[in-house]
């Protein structure tokens, strides 16, 4: 069995497993069945490889063939568990006692507070985490034929320094010969690919399922070799994707006519609830990319056969609700998100300050967790720090990537363009949209004054002359691996983009409310068949995307060396 250097993003409510694929030379998460989610499913969220952060407590008796589960009958250390999916299975929604979340919190905070029981035994956090850990090594050695050898967790910036010393006893009482550990902001900047060689302040925002936090942090190169980072400035809040769910059924039961207050406490009809959240998660991840999609409550009649009814009376049955991605917004507006957003943000801003960083020396943002997708989050972030230092095409692999490539070693030393660009152009016969790669994935910066160039010939659209030049600058929406990465348009709208579902890349326009680079003059006649300009670009020190467009016909520059859009 191949010894391995994994890395563990241990979540609230996900855990993710990478290592460095040394033959393709890049970060891989490790898929495994038997715990992760949604094998079998089509979402529009990819999350197959996510495993979900749960713990059923299993007596010995269950764990150990004859006669060890005899013999350790009543030995609560050699307790077992089912993980991941298999445990909220075996729970079936009851949430008993001896099913066990959020564990996680609990070891940062209070790692004695007791979680779960099981028969006369009691578990605390660190019984839990220690459960969870020894069955997820168990699974990699079983289905991946890969011996954790060293491990590196990912930690919370706010968490205290004897979350690491646990996990550290942990796994190392599991048999792993060494524990490292990297702060979570840390992983995602070596997660999306920032260089380290030199200082650079970096905002992480993340947003997942339980927390809303922003942390400014100083990155340096020695910040890469040791994991860890200097905090400059930290706000954030007890709201995640979770919260929203329950936003979402509120709204909804208002306009069924349910009372909320008692759906989401009475015990008897807690299942239901639960049922609930689920289909507004689903909901909500669907219009993440649709304009609307259809919440498909219980009808109140099939409740009869129950204690207690549906709170809001027999009534009729109810019919499902479309939810559209407006009504979200107003959702989300209503219960405040996006003041609140802007509040941290500012409240980060001002603590940095005080510190001498403002908010132009900020020269990443970093977007991580899966609710960073919401509609207008991401635009609330680019419109504050432009888009050009937003980061936020891989929210729920980052953290991981770079753990992965820190538990290997292998850290960028110099900075690249980390998505292919292009200009669209149409095609003269069938006026089909056709686009040529200017600036390819991977190219150092800055490079040589005409690194790309060419002579072109104006459209001419629907054969009149052409007065203004005009290029559309495009960010190629195409996967580079088997992740899935997300691409944002000029307009905000969010498209997902999956390796294995096709080969047509996805063109996303840039600049195309204002794609002007000179005027002709006289203009250009469809007549005239030969090359009208030279245009050639060119990237700065500044990832901008310089152009220098040089009329032939005049033998005058239109533009020269002007910067037209920066890039990632």
């Amino acid at each position: 069995m191949k010894k391995a250097h994994l890395a563990i993003d241990l979540g609230t409510t996900n855990t993710v497993v990478a290592h460095w694929n040394n033959e393709l030379d890049s970060p891989e998460i490790l898929h495994m069945d038997a715990v992760c989610r949604n094998t079998r499913k089509k979402k529009e969220i990819d999350d197959s490889y996510t495993i979900p952060s749960t713990v059923y407590l299993l007596p010995p008796s269950e764990v150990y063939p004859f006669p060890l589960n005899y013999i350790f009958r009543r030995t609560k250390s050699r307790t077992g568990g089912l993980i991941g999916i298999p445990a909220i299975q075996r729970d079936g929604g009851a949430f008993s006692t001896s099913f066990v979340t959020n564990f996680k919190s609990h070891m940062g905070k209070n790692s004695y507070q007791i979680l779960g029981r099981l028969r006369k035994w009691s578990y605390t956090a660190d019984d839990i985490t220690r459960i969870f850990l020894n069955e997820l090594f168990r699974e990699i050695r079983r289905s991946k034929k890969l011996k954790p050898h060293y491990v590196t967790f990912c930690v919370p910036v706010d968490f205290y320094e004897f979350y690491r010393a646990k996990l550290k006893k942990i796994a190392g009482d599991l048999g792993i010969s060494g524990v490292r550990t990297i702060d979570e902001p840390v992983a995602a900047a070596l997660g999306y690919g920032l260089s380290l060689d030199r200082p650079r302040n970096v905002l992480v925002i993340d947003f997942g399922a339980g927390t809303l936090d922003f942390a400014l942090i100083r990155v340096e190169e020695r910040t890469g070799e040791q994991g860890t980072c200097t905090v400059i400035a930290k706000e954030g809040a007890p709201l995640g994707g979770n919260i929203i769910d329950a936003w979402i059924v509120e709204e909804l039961c208002s306009q069924y006519g349910y009372n909320f207050s008692r759906l989401s406490t009475d015990p008897d009809i807690i299942w239901w609830f639960k049922m609930l959240l689920g289909e507004a998660c689903r909901i909500k991840e669907a219009l993440f990319f649709k304009k609307s999609e259809t919440f498909y409550l219980m009808p109140s009649g099939i409740m009869k056969n129950y204690a207690h009814s549906i709170p809001g009376g027999p009534g009729e049955n109810r019919k499902p609700i479309d939810v559209s991605r407006n009504d979200l917004v107003s959702i989300l507006k209503k219960n405040g998100l996006y003041t609140m957003m802007d509040n941290l943000i500012t409240r980060v801003l001002e603590e940095a300050a005080q510190r001498g960083i403002t908010e132009d020396m900020i020269d990443d943002v970093l977007m991580v967790g899966g609710s960073t997708l919401l509609p207008d989050v991401y635009s609330l972030v680019e419109k504050r720090f432009r888009r050009d230092r937003v980061r936020a095409w891989q929210p729920f692999n980052a953290v991981a990537f770079g753990a992965a490539a820190f538990a290997a070693g292998r850290f960028q030393k110099s900075d690249h363009i980390t998505h292919d660009y292009a200009f669209v152009t149409y095609n003269k016969k069938n006026h089909e949209q056709e686009y040529s790669v200017i600036v390819p994935r991977g190219t150092t910066f800055p490079t040589k004054k005409d690194f790309w160039k060419r002579q072109l010939v104006p459209t001419c659209a629907l054969g009149e002359p052409e007065r203004i030049f005009k290029l559309v600058i495009c960010e190629i929406g195409r996967s580079h691996s088997i992740n899935q990465e997300f691409v944002w348009d000029e307009k905000g709208d969010l498209y997902s983009m999956q390796g294995n579902d096709n080969d047509k890349p996805l063109v996303v326009p840039l600049n195309e409310s204002d794609p002007t680079l000179g005027y002709l003059n006289p203009p250009h006649y469809p007549s005239e068949r030969g090359a009208r300009v030279e245009i050639s670009f060119m990237i700065n020190e500044d990832k901008w995307l310089c152009s220098s467009v040089f009329d032939l016909k005049t033998r005058k520059y239109l533009l020269e060396d002007e910067p037209v859009i920066r890039l990632k």
